[in-house]
Protein backbone atom coordinates (compact mmCIF):
# COMPACT_ATOMS: atom_id res chain seq x y z
CA UNK A 1 0.00 0.00 0.00
CA UNK A 2 1.30 3.43 -0.91
CA UNK A 3 1.65 6.52 1.23
CA UNK A 4 0.69 10.16 0.81
CA UNK A 5 3.31 12.69 1.89
CA UNK A 6 1.70 15.92 3.06
CA UNK A 7 3.89 19.04 3.12
CA UNK A 8 2.49 21.58 5.57
CA UNK A 9 3.45 24.99 6.89
CA UNK A 10 2.33 28.56 7.28
CA UNK A 11 1.83 30.80 4.27
CA UNK A 12 5.23 31.80 2.86
CA UNK A 13 7.10 28.99 4.65
CA UNK A 14 8.44 27.65 1.35
CA UNK A 15 6.06 24.75 0.73
CA UNK A 16 5.64 25.45 -2.97
CA UNK A 17 9.38 25.87 -3.56
CA UNK A 18 10.35 22.69 -1.73
CA UNK A 19 7.49 20.76 -3.35
CA UNK A 20 8.63 21.86 -6.82
CA UNK A 21 12.19 20.80 -6.09
CA UNK A 22 11.15 17.39 -4.79
CA UNK A 23 9.07 16.79 -7.92
CA UNK A 24 11.86 18.01 -10.18
CA UNK A 25 14.45 15.62 -8.69
CA UNK A 26 11.97 12.93 -7.58
CA UNK A 27 14.31 10.03 -6.72
CA UNK A 28 11.41 8.32 -4.92
CA UNK A 29 9.10 8.40 -7.98
CA UNK A 30 6.36 10.25 -6.11
CA UNK A 31 3.13 11.08 -7.91
CA UNK A 32 1.60 14.52 -7.52
CA UNK A 33 -1.89 15.36 -6.29
CA UNK A 34 -3.23 18.50 -7.88
CA UNK A 35 -5.78 20.06 -5.52
CA UNK A 36 -8.88 22.02 -6.49
CA UNK A 37 -10.00 25.50 -5.52
CA UNK A 38 -12.88 27.87 -6.15
CA UNK A 39 -10.69 30.98 -5.77
CA UNK A 40 -9.75 33.05 -8.86
CA UNK A 41 -6.70 31.98 -10.80
CA UNK A 42 -3.57 34.09 -10.15
CA UNK A 43 -1.08 35.46 -12.65
CA UNK A 44 1.32 32.72 -13.71
CA UNK A 45 -0.90 29.84 -12.59
CA UNK A 46 -1.99 27.19 -15.06
CA UNK A 47 -5.18 25.12 -14.91
CA UNK A 48 -4.28 21.61 -13.74
CA UNK A 49 -0.79 22.54 -12.57
CA UNK A 50 -1.14 24.48 -9.29
CA UNK A 51 -4.88 23.77 -8.97
CA UNK A 52 -7.96 22.65 -10.81
CA UNK A 53 -10.14 25.75 -10.70
CA UNK A 54 -13.70 24.64 -9.99
CA UNK A 55 -17.07 26.30 -9.69
CA UNK A 56 -19.16 25.90 -6.56
CA UNK A 57 -21.54 23.65 -8.49
CA UNK A 58 -18.71 21.35 -9.55
CA UNK A 59 -17.45 21.17 -5.97
CA UNK A 60 -20.90 20.23 -4.66
CA UNK A 61 -21.24 17.49 -7.31
CA UNK A 62 -17.91 15.96 -6.29
CA UNK A 63 -18.95 16.07 -2.64
CA UNK A 64 -22.22 14.28 -3.35
CA UNK A 65 -20.25 11.55 -5.11
CA UNK A 66 -17.96 11.22 -2.05
CA UNK A 67 -14.99 12.15 -4.21
CA UNK A 68 -13.66 14.86 -1.90
CA UNK A 69 -10.89 13.69 0.44
CA UNK A 70 -10.55 16.96 2.29
CA UNK A 71 -12.16 20.38 2.09
CA UNK A 72 -11.14 23.70 3.63
CA UNK A 73 -13.05 26.96 3.41
CA UNK A 74 -11.44 30.33 4.09
CA UNK A 75 -13.61 33.35 4.77
CA UNK A 76 -11.58 35.91 2.83
CA UNK A 77 -12.20 39.60 2.28
CA UNK A 78 -13.43 38.55 -1.19
CA UNK A 79 -15.88 35.97 0.11
CA UNK A 80 -15.42 32.25 0.85
CA UNK A 81 -12.65 30.45 -1.04
CA UNK A 82 -12.75 26.64 -1.01
CA UNK A 83 -9.71 24.39 -1.37
CA UNK A 84 -10.18 20.63 -1.69
CA UNK A 85 -8.68 17.37 -2.91
CA UNK A 86 -10.44 14.95 -5.22
CA UNK A 87 -10.00 11.20 -4.71
CA UNK A 88 -10.53 10.16 -8.33
CA UNK A 89 -6.84 10.45 -9.27
CA UNK A 90 -5.36 8.76 -6.18
CA UNK A 91 -4.61 5.02 -6.19
CA UNK A 92 -2.52 3.91 -3.21
CA UNK A 93 -2.44 0.35 -4.53
CA UNK A 94 -0.06 1.52 -7.25
CA UNK A 95 1.70 4.72 -6.19
CA UNK A 96 3.10 6.95 -3.47
CA UNK A 97 2.02 10.59 -3.61
CA UNK A 98 3.06 14.02 -2.42
CA UNK A 99 0.85 17.06 -1.88
CA UNK A 100 0.64 20.34 0.05
CA UNK A 101 -1.99 20.90 2.72
CA UNK A 102 -2.83 22.19 6.22
CA UNK A 103 -3.16 20.53 9.62
CA UNK A 104 -6.93 20.36 9.19
CA UNK A 105 -6.47 18.90 5.71
CA UNK A 106 -4.04 16.38 7.19
CA UNK A 107 -6.76 15.27 9.62
CA UNK A 108 -9.16 14.66 6.75
CA UNK A 109 -6.58 12.70 4.74
CA UNK A 110 -6.02 10.51 7.82
CA UNK A 111 -9.78 10.02 8.18
CA UNK A 112 -10.17 9.10 4.48
CA UNK A 113 -7.09 6.86 4.02
CA UNK A 114 -5.90 5.91 7.54
CA UNK A 115 -2.99 7.36 9.52
CA UNK A 116 -0.66 4.53 8.49
CA UNK A 117 -0.86 5.73 4.88
CA UNK A 118 -0.13 9.42 5.58
CA UNK A 119 3.34 10.91 6.16
CA UNK A 120 3.26 14.51 7.43
CA UNK A 121 6.21 16.88 6.95
CA UNK A 122 5.91 20.31 8.56
CA UNK A 123 8.02 23.25 7.33
CA UNK A 124 8.72 26.11 9.73
CA UNK A 125 10.30 29.53 9.13
CA UNK A 126 10.93 32.83 10.89
CA UNK A 127 7.78 34.97 10.71
CA UNK A 128 9.64 38.03 9.44
CA UNK A 129 11.06 36.12 6.49
CA UNK A 130 7.65 34.63 5.74
CA UNK A 131 5.90 38.00 5.76
CA UNK A 132 8.45 39.55 3.41
CA UNK A 133 8.17 36.61 1.01
CA UNK A 134 4.38 36.85 1.01
CA UNK A 135 4.56 40.59 0.33
CA UNK A 136 7.04 40.13 -2.53
CA UNK A 137 4.80 37.47 -4.07
CA UNK A 138 1.68 39.60 -3.81
CA UNK A 139 3.36 42.68 -5.34
CA UNK A 140 3.78 40.95 -8.70
CA UNK A 141 0.09 40.11 -9.01
CA UNK A 142 -1.97 42.12 -11.49
CA UNK A 143 -4.42 42.93 -8.68
CA UNK A 144 -2.55 42.53 -5.37
CA UNK A 145 -4.75 41.36 -2.50
CA UNK A 146 -2.85 42.74 0.48
CA UNK A 147 -5.78 42.53 2.88
CA UNK A 148 -6.17 38.82 2.18
CA UNK A 149 -2.41 38.32 2.55
CA UNK A 150 -2.53 39.91 6.02
CA UNK A 151 -5.62 37.93 7.04
CA UNK A 152 -3.95 34.69 6.01
CA UNK A 153 -0.72 35.57 7.82
CA UNK A 154 -2.57 36.19 11.09
CA UNK A 155 -4.81 33.14 10.68
CA UNK A 156 -1.74 30.93 10.31
CA UNK A 157 -0.62 31.86 13.81
CA UNK A 158 -3.73 30.13 15.15
CA UNK A 159 -3.90 27.31 12.61
CA UNK A 160 -0.28 26.26 13.20
CA UNK A 161 -0.10 26.95 16.93
CA UNK A 162 2.12 24.71 19.05
CA UNK A 163 -1.01 23.20 20.61
CA UNK A 164 -2.49 22.30 17.21
CA UNK A 165 0.75 20.71 16.06
CA UNK A 166 1.09 18.69 19.28
CA UNK A 167 -2.49 17.42 18.99
CA UNK A 168 -1.52 15.61 15.75
CA UNK A 169 1.42 13.81 17.41
CA UNK A 170 3.64 14.66 14.44
CA UNK A 171 7.11 13.17 14.86
CA UNK A 172 9.54 15.97 15.77
CA UNK A 173 11.95 14.54 13.19
CA UNK A 174 9.32 15.44 10.56
CA UNK A 175 9.33 19.14 11.57
CA UNK A 176 11.89 21.03 9.51
CA UNK A 177 13.33 24.56 9.80
CA UNK A 178 13.26 26.06 6.30
CA UNK A 179 15.07 29.32 7.12
CA UNK A 180 18.26 28.17 5.38
CA UNK A 181 18.90 27.33 1.74
CA UNK A 182 16.57 25.29 -0.44
CA UNK A 183 19.27 22.65 -0.78
CA UNK A 184 19.57 22.27 2.99
CA UNK A 185 15.83 21.82 3.38
CA UNK A 186 15.59 19.36 0.50
CA UNK A 187 18.30 17.21 2.08
CA UNK A 188 16.40 17.26 5.38
CA UNK A 189 13.26 16.06 3.59
CA UNK A 190 15.23 13.32 1.83
CA UNK A 191 16.43 12.03 5.20
CA UNK A 192 12.80 11.65 6.26
CA UNK A 193 11.82 9.93 3.02
CA UNK A 194 14.81 7.58 3.26
CA UNK A 195 13.25 6.11 6.38
CA UNK A 196 10.01 5.26 4.55
CA UNK A 197 10.84 4.66 0.89
CA UNK A 198 13.46 3.09 -1.30
CA UNK A 199 14.96 5.17 -4.08
CA UNK A 200 13.75 3.86 -7.44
Amino acid sequence: MGKIIILMGKSGSGKDTIYARLIQDNPFQLQTITPCTTRPIRNGEVEGREYYFKTLEQMHQMNEQKQIVELRTYQTVYGPWHYFTGAQNIDLRLYDYITINTLVGYDQFVSYYGKENILPILLQMDDGIRLQRALDREKIQENPKYEEMCRRFLADADDFSIENIQQRSIDTENIIDNSGSIEETVQKVYKILDRHFKIS
